[in-house]
């Protein structure tokens, strides 16, 4: 689930990263059959505007099937790919190309390409760099995804999680509300965060008032909605890309502000004043 600013934002950090003047790629359409080149940042013409490449041809064809990334030192000289796409290439002016592939599961998104005008090859460097910023692009096109599924289920979540509903039906509810807030400590898009904080915020919106009188932080929520699923401070670390004594810290942090004495009794306490579901 890639959006309309995800790739020209991506292609202005592989300028970036990489140093190299020429940006640009597109989306693999949803059978994985082609790829329609859209966005673009340096090129001098609009002869790869719009481009259909197919899955298996060229440099970034290539890449959709193999889902691994792939160079090429002067595009329409190398022996290793297909050359149906070398006109618009060359109308550019481009030499060396470098693609990754933005994937997500076992199928690829989109290709993210960067190249130059100069036959010089784009170093490894380059092209980790170049996977660095796919990954990223990847990691929040699947956060996306698991926020619409959970988006789907968070109203008849929400709905069974009221007074007499049953224990496993308030498990599902706390369930939620963690995977909310791990999925929110993972990726790195301010306004992404807001929204999965605001989706999890949801799931104890039943409680009225308790969002104005919570003093605990978003980080300090975060240990506690680990806890209050059964994980140890070495699990919800992992989840929450944090060190087990910082877990450690924000527990006790929350121990002081709720003033309780255990794990058990501070969750316990979280969730009668309402900031845990």
């Amino acid at each position: 689930m890639l959006e309309a600013a995800d790739l020209p934002a991506a292609l202005g950090r592989i300028r970036r990263v990489t140093g190299l003047p020429v940006a640009f790629g597109g989306l693999v359409s949803a059978d994985g059959r082609q790829m329609r080149l859209t966005d673009f940042a340096g090129t001098a013409t609009l002869a790869l505007n719009g481009l259909i490449v197919c899955a298996g041809n060229g440099l970034g064809g290539r890449v959709v099937t193999s889902a691994r990334p792939g160079r090429v030192e002067d595009y329409a000289a190398d022996p290793r790919i297909s050359h149906e796409y070398d006109a618009p290439v060359r109308a550019e002016g481009l030499r060396a190309i470098a693609a990754v592939p933005v994937a997500m599961g076992g199928s690829v998104l989109a290709v993210l390409y960067a190249g130059t005008r100069e036959p010089i090859a784009v170093g490894g460097r380059a092209v980790e760099a170049m996977g660095r910023v796919a990954v990223r692009l990847g990691t929040e096109a699947t956060v996306r995804r698991e926020v619409a599924r959970r988006m789907a289920e968070l109203e008849t979540s929400a709905a069974r999680g009221l007074p007499g509903a049953s224990a496993r039906e308030w498990e599902d509810v706390r369930l939620a509300h963690a995977d909310l807030r791990t999925l929110a400590a993972e990726v790195s898009d301010p306004e992404l965060k807001a929204r999965l904080q605001q989706i999890s915020g949801r799931l104890v919106a039943h409680r009225p008032g308790a969002a104005d009188r919570n003093p605990l932080s978003p980080r300090e929520l975060d240990v506690l909605a680990m806890v209050a699923v059964g994980c140890g401070n070495a699990e919800a670390a992992r989840r929450l890309g944090l060190l087990p004594e910082t877990v450690k810290s924000y527990l006790r942090n929350a121990m002081r502000k709720l003033g309780t004495h255990g794990r058990m009794e501070t969750i316990v306490t979280a969730r009668r004043l309402g900031f845990l579901p």
